[in-house]
C-alpha cells in the first residue's frame, strides 16, 4: 500500500543546514520518495533553553513502508547523523530530529507511536511549513486548516524563513 506522510525535520547543532540535507537524502533512499518539501524556517527552541536555533521543515514522502517502519527508519537515520537516544520529555540540543507529523487520514495511538503527531497545532515551528505547503490542508478530525491553526496558535516562540 501506497501512503503519503509528512515528516517534520528539525536540527539545532551546526552544520544544522546540512544535517538537513543529509537527512532528506537518506529519507529519499531509505523511506520514499520525496514528493514535496516545504521551505527550510528558523526557530527558536521549543521546550529547553539554547543559544542556537533550529532549522526546521516539512518533507511529503510517498512510502509503502508500514508507519512501525518508517519510525525506525526515520530513528536510524538520525542515529546515522550523529543524534543520541531520544529521552521522553527531556528537550535538548540535537543534529536531527525526524517525527512523523502525519499519514493521510490514518490515526495511531500507541505508546510507541501517535499520528497525528499530538503537539502539531501547539508548534508553530511545525505550522508555519505545512501550511506553506497546503494552507487548507489539516489533520484527521480537524476541521480547522494549518492556516487557521498557524493564525491561533498559542506558541510565543518565533519562527523565521531561513531559505527557500
Amino acid at each position: 500500500m501506497l501512503r503519503t506522510i509528512h515528516l517534520g525535520l528539525g536540527s539545532n547543532i551546526e552544520p544544522r543546514a546540512s544535517y538537513l540535507a543529509e537527512a532528506r537524502l537518506s529519507i529519499e533512499d531509505a523511506v520514499g520518495e520525496v514528493v514535496a518539501q516545504s521551505s527550510v524556517y528558523e526557530s527558536e527552541p521549543w521546550g529547553f533553553q539554547s543559544d542556537t536555533w533550529f532549522l526546521n521543515q516539512v518533507l511529503v514522502c510517498q512510502t509503502t513502508q508500514s508507519l512501525l517502519q518508517v519510525l525506525r527508519t526515520t530513528q536510524s537515520i538520525e542515529r546515522q547523523l550523529g543524534r543520541t537516544a531520544k529521552t521522553s520529555g527531556i528537550y535538548r540540543a540535537r543534529t536531527l530530529d525526524i517525527d512523523i507529523l502525519l499519514a493521510g487520514e490514518e490515526r495511531i495511538g500507541t505508546p510507541e507511536l501517535q499520528i497525528p503527531h499530538p503537539h502539531i497545532a501547539d508548534r508553530r515551528f511545525v505550522l508555519a511549513p505545512l501550511a506553506e505547503l497546503d494552507p487548507n490542508g489539516h489533520a484527521p478530525g480537524v476541521t480547522a486548516s494549518w492556516r487557521e491553526l498557524l493564525a491561533r496558535c498559542t506558541d510565543t516562540g518565533k519562527v523565521r524563513l531561513y531559505a527557500r
